[in-house]
């Protein structure tokens, strides 16, 4: 009898740590680390790709960017197709996006749309770098409010977000090349301070 017993704590226990064990992860993804704005002003895309260990299906959520870096000079947000409810707080400048909401409603006959299974992208910033500049933007992501990932899952009908959970969010940097001559000029400062020194 107290084998049985036994047998049942520990399977309540296994269940306990499974559903406490739920992480999302919001991902942002650049078309390019590197940007070279000797040409002009730069238009690139950062994807946000959303995840999690539980659900099948990208729900809902809200984020923002931040970067405060002045030499992004615009932004602009595009929601997933998939994403019927969406919310745009707009561009804050200086590299910041404030809050961007998007979701779908549950579909109880049918299943949700293959471009919202975990790991796909929940939007994406078109992202407008400044002509001829140096450095980098750090840009990361700022967490929405209620929450900022719902997942589903059709068969179960069962809803999970990521305030009941861990949440990671993997931001990007993204790096700013120099002008050409800009680069030459550097270098060629550089030898003639090295000359000097001897």
């Amino acid at each position: 009898m107290m084998k049985n017993r036994t047998v049942v704590v520990l399977g309540l226990c296994g269940l306990a740590s499974s559903a406490i064990a739920q992480n999302f992860t919001l991902a942002l993804v650049p078309s390019a680390q590197t940007i070279d704005t000797s040409a002009g002003a730069v238009t690139m895309t950062v994807t946000v790709i959303g995840d999690a260990d539980v659900g099948e299906y990208l729900l809902n959520g809200a984020y923002g960017i931040e970067s405060n870096n002045a030499s992004v000079i615009d932004m602009q947000w595009e929601h997933a197709d998939w994403s019927a409810v969406h919310i745009d707080g707009g561009y804050a400048g200086n590299g910041n996006y404030n809050q961007v909401i998007f979701g779908q409603a549950p579909v109880n006959f049918f299943p949700p749309p293959d471009a919202s299974l975990l790991g796909n992208p929940v939007g994406a910033f078109r992202v407008t770098i400044a002509e001829d500049q140096v450095g980098q933007a750090e840009m990361s992501i700022v967490p929405g409010d209620p929450f900022t990932l719902e997942t589903y899952n059709w068969v179960t009908g069962s809803l999970y977000n990521s305030n009941d959970g861990n949440l990671t969010l993997n931001g990007t940097t993204l790096t700013f090349v120099p002008a050409p001559g800009a680069a030459s000029l550097l270098a060629f400062a550089g030898v003639v301070i090295t000359r000097r020194r001897r």
